[in-house]
Protein backbone atom coordinates (compact mmCIF):
# COMPACT_ATOMS: atom_id res chain seq x y z
CA UNK A 1 0.00 0.00 0.00
CA UNK A 2 1.05 3.39 -0.99
CA UNK A 3 -0.06 6.00 1.25
CA UNK A 4 0.71 9.05 -0.83
CA UNK A 5 -0.49 7.34 -4.54
CA UNK A 6 -3.08 5.64 -3.46
CA UNK A 7 -4.81 2.18 -4.09
CA UNK A 8 -4.84 1.40 -7.82
CA UNK A 9 -5.77 5.28 -8.48
CA UNK A 10 -8.01 5.51 -5.19
CA UNK A 11 -7.45 8.19 -3.20
CA UNK A 12 -7.53 6.00 0.19
CA UNK A 13 -4.56 5.87 2.63
CA UNK A 14 -4.34 3.53 5.95
CA UNK A 15 -5.70 6.10 8.21
CA UNK A 16 -9.24 5.99 6.12
CA UNK A 17 -9.35 1.85 6.59
CA UNK A 18 -8.33 1.88 10.29
CA UNK A 19 -11.25 4.75 11.14
CA UNK A 20 -14.04 2.63 8.98
CA UNK A 21 -12.92 -0.34 10.68
CA UNK A 22 -13.04 1.23 14.32
CA UNK A 23 -16.85 2.69 13.94
CA UNK A 24 -17.84 -0.86 12.38
CA UNK A 25 -16.69 -2.74 15.55
CA UNK A 26 -17.88 0.03 17.44
CA UNK A 27 -21.30 1.28 15.92
CA UNK A 28 -20.80 4.53 16.99
CA UNK A 29 -18.68 7.39 15.68
CA UNK A 30 -18.27 8.77 19.50
CA UNK A 31 -16.91 5.54 21.03
CA UNK A 32 -14.58 5.01 17.45
CA UNK A 33 -12.86 8.41 17.96
CA UNK A 34 -12.42 7.63 21.41
CA UNK A 35 -10.80 3.96 20.69
CA UNK A 36 -8.73 6.09 17.84
CA UNK A 37 -8.05 9.11 20.61
CA UNK A 38 -8.68 11.83 17.73
CA UNK A 39 -11.77 13.70 17.16
CA UNK A 40 -15.08 12.84 16.22
CA UNK A 41 -15.11 15.59 13.80
CA UNK A 42 -11.82 14.11 12.21
CA UNK A 43 -13.33 10.69 12.38
CA UNK A 44 -16.47 11.73 10.23
CA UNK A 45 -14.41 13.06 7.22
CA UNK A 46 -12.34 10.43 7.33
CA UNK A 47 -15.02 7.64 6.51
CA UNK A 48 -16.70 10.34 4.29
CA UNK A 49 -13.51 10.53 2.59
CA UNK A 50 -13.36 7.10 2.05
CA UNK A 51 -16.82 6.93 0.74
CA UNK A 52 -16.09 9.42 -2.14
CA UNK A 53 -12.72 7.40 -3.03
CA UNK A 54 -14.56 4.05 -4.03
CA UNK A 55 -17.81 5.64 -4.53
CA UNK A 56 -20.26 3.94 -2.33
CA UNK A 57 -21.85 4.46 0.58
CA UNK A 58 -20.20 2.45 3.69
CA UNK A 59 -22.57 3.58 6.39
CA UNK A 60 -25.92 4.10 7.01
CA UNK A 61 -26.07 6.97 9.53
CA UNK A 62 -29.94 7.27 9.28
CA UNK A 63 -30.74 5.83 13.04
CA UNK A 64 -29.23 6.44 15.97
CA UNK A 65 -26.87 3.37 15.78
CA UNK A 66 -24.18 3.59 12.80
CA UNK A 67 -25.32 0.16 10.68
CA UNK A 68 -23.43 -0.84 7.34
CA UNK A 69 -24.72 -0.94 4.16
CA UNK A 70 -24.03 -4.32 1.89
CA UNK A 71 -20.67 -2.70 0.60
CA UNK A 72 -19.96 -1.99 3.97
CA UNK A 73 -19.94 -5.08 5.20
CA UNK A 74 -18.10 -6.49 2.28
CA UNK A 75 -15.40 -4.21 2.72
CA UNK A 76 -14.66 -5.21 6.69
CA UNK A 77 -14.89 -8.38 5.77
CA UNK A 78 -11.76 -8.15 3.25
CA UNK A 79 -9.98 -5.84 5.29
CA UNK A 80 -10.74 -8.52 8.05
CA UNK A 81 -7.81 -10.65 6.33
CA UNK A 82 -5.65 -7.79 4.47
CA UNK A 83 -5.38 -5.62 7.65
CA UNK A 84 -3.80 -7.96 10.20
CA UNK A 85 -1.41 -9.27 7.37
CA UNK A 86 -0.27 -5.25 6.45
CA UNK A 87 0.54 -4.83 10.32
CA UNK A 88 2.82 -7.67 9.96
CA UNK A 89 4.71 -6.64 7.14
CA UNK A 90 5.01 -3.20 8.46
CA UNK A 91 6.20 -4.51 11.55
CA UNK A 92 8.43 -6.58 9.98
CA UNK A 93 10.19 -3.65 8.64
CA UNK A 94 10.37 -1.86 11.62
CA UNK A 95 11.97 -4.81 13.51
CA UNK A 96 15.08 -4.01 11.96
CA UNK A 97 14.74 -0.31 13.06
CA UNK A 98 16.41 1.56 15.58
CA UNK A 99 15.31 4.73 17.14
CA UNK A 100 18.43 6.79 19.06
CA UNK A 101 16.87 8.15 22.06
CA UNK A 102 19.39 11.36 23.17
CA UNK A 103 19.51 12.91 26.98
CA UNK A 104 21.74 14.90 28.68
CA UNK A 105 22.36 13.07 32.70
CA UNK A 106 19.57 11.89 33.46
CA UNK A 107 16.58 9.88 31.71
CA UNK A 108 13.79 10.69 33.63
CA UNK A 109 11.58 7.19 34.60
CA UNK A 110 8.60 7.96 32.63
CA UNK A 111 11.02 7.36 29.69
CA UNK A 112 10.70 3.96 30.87
CA UNK A 113 7.69 3.20 30.02
CA UNK A 114 7.23 4.92 27.17
CA UNK A 115 10.32 3.27 25.42
CA UNK A 116 8.20 0.09 26.70
CA UNK A 117 4.64 1.19 24.66
CA UNK A 118 6.86 2.29 21.62
CA UNK A 119 9.12 -1.49 21.15
CA UNK A 120 5.70 -3.11 21.85
CA UNK A 121 3.96 -0.63 19.14
CA UNK A 122 6.01 -1.10 16.30
CA UNK A 123 8.61 -3.41 17.06
CA UNK A 124 11.53 -1.25 16.50
CA UNK A 125 14.48 -1.19 18.94
CA UNK A 126 15.53 2.51 21.25
CA UNK A 127 19.35 2.90 21.69
CA UNK A 128 19.97 5.29 24.39
CA UNK A 129 22.28 7.72 23.66
CA UNK A 130 23.83 10.42 26.33
CA UNK A 131 25.27 13.52 24.53
CA UNK A 132 26.16 16.11 27.01
CA UNK A 133 25.01 19.13 25.14
CA UNK A 134 22.04 21.36 25.05
CA UNK A 135 19.77 19.10 22.28
CA UNK A 136 21.65 15.74 23.45
CA UNK A 137 22.69 15.15 20.18
CA UNK A 138 19.62 16.42 18.13
CA UNK A 139 21.89 19.21 16.39
CA UNK A 140 24.89 16.66 15.70
CA UNK A 141 22.38 14.04 14.40
CA UNK A 142 23.61 11.35 16.75
CA UNK A 143 19.71 11.26 18.34
CA UNK A 144 16.64 10.98 16.47
CA UNK A 145 14.58 12.14 19.70
CA UNK A 146 15.91 13.76 22.79
CA UNK A 147 14.52 14.27 26.24
CA UNK A 148 15.50 18.16 27.03
CA UNK A 149 14.90 19.76 30.36
CA UNK A 150 13.86 23.72 30.68
CA UNK A 151 12.70 25.95 27.43
CA UNK A 152 14.89 24.97 23.61
CA UNK A 153 14.00 27.85 22.10
CA UNK A 154 14.85 26.55 18.63
CA UNK A 155 11.93 26.73 15.84
CA UNK A 156 13.63 23.82 14.06
CA UNK A 157 12.36 21.28 16.73
CA UNK A 158 8.73 19.99 17.46
CA UNK A 159 8.12 19.87 20.97
CA UNK A 160 5.78 18.36 23.70
CA UNK A 161 5.88 18.91 27.13
CA UNK A 162 6.21 15.11 29.18
CA UNK A 163 6.02 17.08 33.14
CA UNK A 164 6.84 19.69 35.27
CA UNK A 165 9.36 18.36 37.89
CA UNK A 166 9.98 20.47 41.41
CA UNK A 167 13.45 21.81 41.87
CA UNK A 168 15.97 21.60 44.95
CA UNK A 169 19.01 23.21 46.24
CA UNK A 170 22.18 21.03 46.85
CA UNK A 171 24.91 22.01 48.82
CA UNK A 172 27.97 20.67 50.16
CA UNK A 173 27.47 18.77 53.82
CA UNK A 174 31.04 20.41 54.59
CA UNK A 175 30.11 23.57 53.46
CA UNK A 176 31.51 26.84 55.21
CA UNK A 177 30.34 30.17 55.67
CA UNK A 178 26.51 31.34 54.52
CA UNK A 179 26.11 27.53 52.96
CA UNK A 180 26.71 26.32 55.79
CA UNK A 181 23.31 27.44 57.15
CA UNK A 182 21.41 26.17 54.00
CA UNK A 183 23.38 22.04 54.65
CA UNK A 184 21.15 22.28 57.63
CA UNK A 185 17.88 23.28 56.28
CA UNK A 186 15.29 20.70 55.24
CA UNK A 187 13.16 23.26 53.01
CA UNK A 188 14.02 26.82 51.86
CA UNK A 189 12.44 29.37 49.79
CA UNK A 190 13.36 29.99 46.56
CA UNK A 191 14.42 33.69 47.35
CA UNK A 192 16.35 33.09 50.01
CA UNK A 193 19.46 31.68 47.38
CA UNK A 194 19.63 35.39 45.94
CA UNK A 195 23.28 36.87 47.28
CA UNK A 196 24.35 32.82 48.14
CA UNK A 197 27.16 31.60 45.40
CA UNK A 198 25.71 29.45 42.69
CA UNK A 199 27.07 26.52 40.43
CA UNK A 200 26.17 26.70 36.94
CA UNK A 201 26.07 23.73 34.24
CA UNK A 202 26.25 26.12 31.45
CA UNK A 203 25.52 23.32 29.19
CA UNK A 204 22.70 20.70 29.98
CA UNK A 205 21.82 22.82 33.44
CA UNK A 206 18.58 25.04 33.40
CA UNK A 207 18.99 27.34 35.77
CA UNK A 208 20.94 30.44 36.15
CA UNK A 209 21.55 33.58 38.09
CA UNK A 210 19.22 35.40 35.69
CA UNK A 211 16.52 33.84 37.14
CA UNK A 212 16.12 36.10 39.89
CA UNK A 213 14.99 39.30 39.73
CA UNK A 214 17.75 41.68 38.98
CA UNK A 215 19.29 43.01 42.07
CA UNK A 216 18.13 39.88 44.41
CA UNK A 217 19.81 37.30 42.61
CA UNK A 218 22.93 34.92 43.56
CA UNK A 219 26.41 35.42 42.70
CA UNK A 220 27.69 33.14 39.96
CA UNK A 221 30.32 31.34 41.77
CA UNK A 222 31.70 29.09 39.02
CA UNK A 223 30.50 27.20 36.11
CA UNK A 224 30.82 23.33 34.40
CA UNK A 225 29.95 21.49 31.20
CA UNK A 226 28.20 18.52 32.74
CA UNK A 227 26.01 17.72 35.26
CA UNK A 228 29.24 15.30 36.74
CA UNK A 229 31.43 18.44 37.21
CA UNK A 230 28.34 20.57 38.27
CA UNK A 231 27.77 17.93 41.37
CA UNK A 232 31.79 17.90 42.23
CA UNK A 233 31.62 21.41 42.53
CA UNK A 234 28.79 21.60 44.82
CA UNK A 235 30.63 18.71 46.46
CA UNK A 236 33.71 20.36 46.79
CA UNK A 237 31.73 23.69 48.52
CA UNK A 238 32.40 26.05 45.70
CA UNK A 239 28.80 26.89 46.27
CA UNK A 240 25.04 25.83 45.82
CA UNK A 241 23.69 24.50 43.09
CA UNK A 242 19.71 23.73 42.12
CA UNK A 243 18.38 20.85 40.46
CA UNK A 244 15.47 18.60 39.39
CA UNK A 245 14.02 17.13 42.40
CA UNK A 246 14.33 13.72 40.79
CA UNK A 247 18.64 14.01 41.87
CA UNK A 248 17.88 13.35 44.95
CA UNK A 249 17.28 9.88 44.05
CA UNK A 250 18.82 9.06 40.82
CA UNK A 251 22.09 10.59 41.46
CA UNK A 252 22.82 10.58 44.98
CA UNK A 253 26.64 11.85 46.32
CA UNK A 254 27.80 11.20 49.75
CA UNK A 255 29.38 14.85 50.45
CA UNK A 256 26.19 16.62 48.93
CA UNK A 257 22.90 17.22 50.84
CA UNK A 258 19.60 18.32 49.12
CA UNK A 259 17.15 21.04 50.11
CA UNK A 260 13.68 21.19 49.48
CA UNK A 261 12.70 24.37 47.51
CA UNK A 262 9.73 26.42 48.05
CA UNK A 263 8.19 28.64 45.41
CA UNK A 264 10.93 27.54 43.09
CA UNK A 265 9.67 27.65 39.39
CA UNK A 266 9.13 23.61 37.97
CA UNK A 267 11.57 22.26 35.69
CA UNK A 268 9.94 21.39 32.32
CA UNK A 269 11.08 17.99 30.87
CA UNK A 270 10.28 17.78 27.21
CA UNK A 271 10.59 15.73 24.34
CA UNK A 272 12.25 16.91 20.96
CA UNK A 273 12.33 16.01 17.00
CA UNK A 274 13.53 17.50 14.37
CA UNK A 275 10.69 19.56 12.87
CA UNK A 276 11.91 18.43 9.26
CA UNK A 277 14.13 15.41 8.34
CA UNK A 278 12.88 13.72 11.28
CA UNK A 279 13.47 9.64 11.71
CA UNK A 280 10.29 8.18 10.43
CA UNK A 281 9.72 6.35 13.93
CA UNK A 282 9.77 9.51 15.44
CA UNK A 283 6.63 10.70 15.22
CA UNK A 284 5.37 7.89 16.21
CA UNK A 285 7.39 8.41 19.75
CA UNK A 286 5.97 11.62 19.86
CA UNK A 287 2.89 10.72 19.47
CA UNK A 288 3.35 8.17 22.47
CA UNK A 289 4.41 11.17 24.52
CA UNK A 290 1.89 13.36 24.10
CA UNK A 291 -0.87 10.45 24.85
CA UNK A 292 1.00 10.06 28.51
CA UNK A 293 0.76 13.48 29.03
CA UNK A 294 -2.77 13.95 28.26
CA UNK A 295 -3.57 10.76 30.53
CA UNK A 296 -1.20 12.97 33.20
CA UNK A 297 -3.25 15.80 33.07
Amino acid sequence: MNTEDGLDGLDVELRHLRGFVAVMEERSFTYAAHRLRIGQPALTRTVRALEEAVGARLLDRSTRRVEPTEAGRRLYRDLGALLPRLGEALRALCAKATLRLGFTWLLPAACSSLVSAFEAETGAGVRLVRRDSALAGLDTGEADVAVLRGDPADGSLRVTTLFHEPRVAAVSRSAGGAAAAVARRRVMDWTELAGLPLVVNTVSGTVRPEHWPEGHRPSLACTSGNFDEWLEAVAAGHGIGVAPESVIHRQPHPDVRFVRLKNAPPEAVRLAVPARGAHPLAAHFLKLADRAGSQRR
